[in-house]
Parts: C-alpha cells; structure tokens; sequence
C-alpha cells in the first residue's frame, strides 16, 4: 500500500502558521532592516522552507505590509469594534498604547526601523505608512474637534501642528528609549508629552519662548 496523502492544513493551522510567519518577519525585520532581513532567515525561524514562506504570503514585499497590518491590528483588538476611539479617549489611548509599547520591544523596533527605512525611494512599505500618517494625523484631530465642541472652546488653527507633534513625540520617544531603555521611561515621557500637547491646544498660553517686550531693549 502507497503511503497516504496528507491531509490538507486546516484553516486553524493555517491562522496559526501565518502568525508564527509574521512574528519571526518582525523579528527579522527589526534587528536587520527589510533589505538585510532574508526569507531564508524567516524560515530557518519557524522550521518551514523560502518556498513554504512564498506560498502563505506570495513576496517577501507583501510579507512586509502584512507584518505592518498586523502590527496595527494589534494595537486596537482589545478596543470596541477594533477601531481607535475618539475624542478624549483616543489620547487616553494614545498613552496606554505607549504603556504596552513599553513591554514589547521587539515590535517598538520592528517599527521603528520599517518606517524609517520607508522614506527610501522604492521601499515596498512607503505608501503603507503614508496613509498610516495621514490617517493618525486625521483621527487626532477630528478627537481634537470632538473635545473642542463639548468643552465649548474654539477650535484653534494649531490643531494640524498639535496632532502632528503627538505623532512626531511618539516615535521619537520610541527610538530614543529603544537607545537608551535604562534612561528613557517610555510610558511616563509619551503621557507628559500627549498631555501638554492637549491642554495646549485647549488652553493655549502665551509661549515661554518669546522673551518679554521689557526685554527686548535689555
């Protein structure tokens, strides 16, 4: 008698598969960079073949936006309907992002290195972050327009600047504290940050920069 036919993976251990794939791309990813990063690495990883890897995801390019999706869906699946709120919740989640950010180094860095390696010409995740951008600095400030209304204040013509900065302090504090994770307290610095930004788009006060007109002679 021939030996049996395996029975196709079901759709389970397929799931599974996939997830194991993109965590080990993630890995890879972030400790060598997309283009140092090899298939042949994410195999040898998970115990499958180049060819087991090409056949679950097709490229090591869309590899790549896959393990970017996936990162984002991971930052909103505890949250209702996995979509980021809005209003002030949304910079509350904004700062419990950053809380768990700061327990799980390996995807801070995979990110990290992905979106800046993105602003390369031809680097296959260069219009996912685009619209990544795009879409945050959107969220941010139709939450800033949301607070606005139910406080009453005006909405001041700093709101672009703001929902850029907090965007901007996030990533930033990210390499920072991936640098230096001993001297950077990446959850308490992202919270002040959100916070100052926010309370100085409610409550904006004159700049501490701009010496006084009594100065100005001195």
């Amino acid at each position: 008698m021939t030996g049996q036919r395996r029975q196709p993976r079901s759709r389970p251990e397929t799931l599974v598969r996939r997830r194991e794939i993109l965590d080990a791309a993630a890995e890879i990813f972030g400790s060598k960079g997309f283009a140092g990063g090899t298939l042949q690495e994410i195999a040898d990883q998970v115990g499958m073949t180049h060819a087991g890897i090409l056949h679950h995801f097709g490229s090591k390019d869309q590899l790549l936006i896959e393990v970017l999706q996936h990162r984002d869906e991971t930052d909103v699946a505890d949250l209702e309907e996995q979509h980021i709120p809005d209003g002030m919740p949304l910079f509350r989640h904004l700062v419990r992002t950053a809380f768990v950010n700061a327990h799980r180094a390996g995807i801070v860095q995979a990110y990290a290195v992905l979106s800046a390696e993105s602003v390369t010409d031809g680097h296959p995740g260069r219009e996912f972050f685009e619209k990544r951008y795009i879409t945050l600095r959107s969220e941010v400030a139709h939450a800033f327009e949301v607070v606005c209304a139910e406080r009453g204040v005006t909405e001041p013509a700093t709101v672009g600047l703001a929902s850029a900065s907090i965007l901007a302090v996030m990533d930033g504090l990210q390499v920072q504290w991936l640098l230096a994770p001993d001297a950077v307290d990446l959850a308490r610095a992202s919270e002040f940050a959100i916070e100052a930004i926010v309370s100085a788009v409610l409550a904006p006060q004159p700049s501490p920069l701009v010496a006084p007109a009594s100065s100005a002679h001195n």
